[in-house]
């Protein structure tokens, strides 16, 4: 299985709208590892590593957003892998 790493930049109105519970509620389901927290800009950040397709769909969903979410954009950049992520985290 090829597995990668990303990071993903979501500005719009994504903070105070559930976002973060969103991302790890899908992440989960895609069994994928990583994090999640917001930005002091009002922008959230999240990386997220398994398979290449699970992680593309995430992406996917981050785009869309929760329904109360309004997003502008994201931006995804590529990461090392990190063998030691072990779960996808919530982070403040």
């Amino acid at each position: 299985m090829d597995i990668v790493r990303k990071r993903f930049l979501v500005t719009g109105r994504v903070q105070g709208v559930g976002f973060r519970w969103f991302t790890r509620a899908h992440a989960e389901r895609l069994d994928l590892v990583g994090f999640v927290c917001n930005l002091p800009d009002g922008a959230v950040l999240c990386e997220a590593q398994g398979s290449r397709a699970a992680v593309v769909e995430l992406g996917d969903r981050l785009l869309a957003g929760p329904p109360d979410a309004s997003v502008q954009e994201v931006a995804v950049t590529d990461l090392a892998v990190d063998a030691a992520s072990l779960s996808f985290l919530v982070r403040r």
